[in-house]
Parts: structure tokens; C-alpha cells; sequence
């Protein structure tokens, strides 16, 4: 079975049309990395005879190769279920299964552990592609029927065992929700064993998938596979402000991000003194208003002089607290806030290049701030007799405009001064002139 999503029909991608249960395993959150695929087994040790198989998208089960099947990742088998059987892919084989089931704490060792039947023909194939293909229409109609009865409750998934005899409806409510005769209704409706199963806002969220506020996918339904409780001490540790709204994700609860810096939080917060620990000094009572985790700064203030904050290390902290403790006051807190805290700077570089935002903008508004900034030099300089030196302002003399070529020939009119030619002289002026003789005419010289 290939995936639709990785194939290009006509040049868009569509999406994986077969949600996660292609044969590729490249758009599924369950695929694990054989990392001992390339590991022969010592001489004498017989292969694992348990397998991974997965069913869509969110279900992992282990069963026992019994019949000894030559299974590899990918392959699509009929397994053993309590009425029937399921139609699921191969994704594990060998020696990791052994440990993903240590890891899982299951056991193995009985005798009623399911099994793998066979591997999938192509009648089990086609059963199970016509089971896939009426969940969609199916999801539409089941909630219909449970909104017409007013149950508090939410259908978000459907799926059916690979033989369609079972279909198992997951659901989110927040209370007890008594669906006896939701169940009757879908029977008599859609001609098949009903299974409810409840689930939680997070597992929901996982089934449908979306992007999160970071601009990602979430990480529910691409690699999380464990759901870890995640309490507001979190957002606190981190310095986070408690709006609901920012911190909530797509399923209204507390975002699974808040866990992952937590580790590098608390560990920088074992060199902070207690934040509700107050510093007695002569000038007065000192409250923290504010610390930066990882430059180990701390803001306090005097009681009543909200306004005016102090900047102080955690060194310096403890070193007030440690006197406090020996039933001793500090002069003041400006005598350790003299000591300037040194921060670095940070120079931010252009990842995308060393070109100007404003490269594009209109040239007038340069030619603007040019004139604003001459005009604000000042007075100009002065020579040492007092006198400022004058502009240059000799112009460019203007180009000669050509002569007509109708103009007349002759004396100027406009300077009477200038000297007349003869007339004898003007009309020998007019003469044409004698051609030169050319020299490749001639003929040649004769040789004396």
C-alpha cells in the first residue's frame, strides 16, 4: 500500500490521504528507527519471534509470530483480536521488540498472547480499504444522532477492525455521559458492532493534528507519544506570566512545551536565594520584584519606594542574607548597587545578508536628511583674517548652439565694426576648387 501524500499527482501534494497508514512510514508519529537491522545474531541464538504492528495512526500492539512468518517493516498482516481479526503494518522485528516490551513492562511469556495469522492477501486488503473509506461519512452521521439525543459529548474519531465486523467510536466528554441508547441508534444505523471508547482533550488533539502558536505541527501528532501532566508551577519556575489563553494549547489544556525547558530552569534556580526573602538594611525593608534566571540578577525595592529598583547579584543576595541571619543590617542597598552589574552586548548579525531594509526607499527623503544634516553644523569656518571663504560659484559655460545650415553667408549685421570683403574677393571665394591629382592614377615613372 503506497503513499498517496509522497506521491506528486500533478505536482501538488495532496496530504496524506490514508492518515498514517502508508506503507513508506515516513509520515507517521509511531515509526521507530531499526538500529539493529545490520546486527547478526550470535551462532546458536534464535531470532525474537515477536513483532510490532501498527493500526492507524495512534494504536501500537505486540503480538507473536507463531507460524514463523519472514516478516520485515512494512509488511501488512492479519492479526488475532477477541471476535475476528485486524488488519495492521509491520514495524518492528527482532531484538528492539524485546526491549520496547521491557520498556512497556508487558508480558510476554504466556500462553494466550495474540498472534500474528498470516500475512494480509489481497481480499483482506480490499475489505480493509472498504472499511476505511466509510469512516469519514460515518464520523458525519454518528454526530448528527448524538446531537438529535443532546448528549454532552463529542465523536472525533471512527475505526474499524480490518475485517469490518467492529467500529470503535471514540469520544470526549467532560462528565459521565449514559449513551445506551446512542447505542442502539448506531446499530440499527450502521449495521455493526459498536465499541465507545473515551478519550482526552490531548489524545484528541493528537488524532486530528494542527499547527501549534510556534508555527510547527503539533507535537502531539508528530512525536510525542506520551502525555506528561503539566501543572502551572511550570509557567511559574520560568518566570511566565499566568495568562490562560498563551499558555493553553489547541486541546484548552496546558501546553506540553512548558515541560521541555523546565530541567535548565530549575537547575539555574538553585543558585537564587528565595524570592519572598527579604533583606533588612538601616535605610529600611527590601522586597524582590524581579530576577533574570540566567544572568543571576536580582531587582529589589524598599518598602514604599515602589519606583526605585536596585539591581543586585545572587552573590551579593547572599551575602546580605548571611548577615540578616547573624542578626546584622547593611548600611543600604546603594552601597552593593554602586557595583554596576556588568551585562554583556549582544550583537545581532543579518542571517540573510548585510543589505539594508531601507535600500528600496525613495531617494528623496536621503537627499532630505542630507540638507537637514549640512544645516545643522553650524556656523562655516573662518580664514585667519576673520573673512568665511565664498562658495564657488562659477557656472558651466552653456554649450554653442549649432549654426543653421540656411543661414547666409556674409558679414554680420548685428557688428557693424567688422571689416567687408570686397565683392572681386567674395566672388572668387566662389570659384570651385581644382581636384588633386590622385597618385594611384598617375602612371607609373619610366626608368632612365
Amino acid at each position: 500500500m503506497s503513499c498517496n501524500s509522497c506521491g506528486t499527482g500533478g505536482g501538488t501534494p495532496g496530504g496524506c490521504k490514508n492518515n498514517g497508514t502508508c506503507g513508506t512510514s515516513g509520515c507517521n508519529k509511531l515509526t521507530v528507527f531499526d538500529w539493529l537491522a545490520n546486527m547478526d545474531l550470535p551462532d546458536g541464538q534464535a531470532p525474537f519471534n515477536y513483532v510490532e504492528v501498527r493500526f492507524k495512526n495512534s494504536r501500537k500492539e505486540y503480538y507473536v509470530n507463531s507460524e514463523n512468518l519472514q516478516l520485515k517493516i512494512g509488511d501488512i498482516v492479519a492479526t488475532q483480536t477477541e471476535t475476528g481479526h485486524d488488519i495492521g503494518i509491520v514495524t518492528l522485528t527482532g531484538e528492539l521488540v524485546r526491549v520496547q516490551l521491557k520498556k512497556k513492562k508487558i508480558r510476554y511469556e504466556v500462553e494466550d498472547f495474540p498472534k500474528v495469522y498470516r500475512i494480509a492477501s489481497q481480499n483482506d486488503v480490499d475489505k480493509w480499504k472498504a472499511a476505511r473509506e466509510k469512516e469519514d461519512p460515518m464520523k458525519i452521521r454518528a454526530r448528527q444522532i448524538a446531537i438529535r439525543l443532546e448528549l454532552q459529548m463529542k465523536i472525533s474519531d471512527i475505526e474499524f477492525q480490518g475485517d469490518g465486523s467492529k467500529a470503535t467510536f471514540y469520544y470526549t466528554a467532560e462528565e459521565r455521559v449514559d449513551f445506551r441508547q446512542l447505542i442502539r441508534e448506531y446499530a440499527t444505523e450502521f449495521k455493526t458492532r459498536i465499541e465507545m471508547r473515551q478519550i482526552g482533550l490531548r489524545q484528541e488533539a493528537a488524532r486530528l493534528g494542527g499547527i501549534g502558536s510556534c508555527g510547527r505541527e503539533l507535537c502531539c501528532s508528530t512525536w510525542l507519544t506520551d502525555f506528561r501532566s503539566v501543572t502551572t508551577s511550570a509557567a511559574r519556575y520560568q518566570n511566565l506570566s499566568l495568562n490562560p489563553q498563551k499558555l493553553a494549547g489547541q486541546c484548552g489544556k496546558l501546553k506540553c512545551c512548558l515541560n521541555y525547558e523546565l530541567d535548565s530552569y530549575m537547575d539555574a534556580l538553585k543558585d537564587f536565594p528565595k524570592q519572598n526573602q527579604k533583606l533588612y538594611t538601616d535605610k529600611g525593608t527590601a522586597v524582590c520584584q524581579k530576577i533574570d534566571i540566567f544572568k543571576g540578577i536580582m531587582w529589589y525595592c524598599y518598602e514604599g519606594e515602589w519606583m526605585n529598583w536596585h539591581t543586585l547579584t545572587t552573590v551579593q543576595v547572599h551575602e546580605i542574607v548571611a548577615k540578616n541571619k547573624a542578626k546584622e543590617k547593611v548600611a543600604s542597598l546603594e552601597e552593593y548597587a554602586s557595583i554596576h552589574v556588568i551585562e554583556e552586548e549582544v550583537n545581532f548579525e543579518n542571517v540573510v545578508g548585510q543589505d539594508s531594509l531601507t535600500r528600496f526607499d525613495n531617494t528623496a527623503t536621503k537627499n532630505k536628511k542630507r540638507k537637514k544634516r549640512r544645516n545643522s553644523r553650524g556656523p562655516k569656518p573662518q580664514d585667519n583674517k576673520g573673512n568665511t571663504p565664498q562658495e564657488n560659484t562659477h557656472k558651466p559655460r552653456p554649450k554653442r548652439k549649432p549654426a543653421s545650415k540656411n543661414k547666409p553667408k556674409g558679414p554680420n549685421p548685428n557688428n557693424p565694426q567688422a571689416k567687408q570683403k570686397p565683392a572681386g574677393d567674395a566672388a572668387a571665394t566662389n570659384k570651385p576648387r581644382k581636384k588633386r591629382p590622385n597618385n594611384r592614377n598617375r602612371p607609373p615613372k619610366k626608368s632612365e
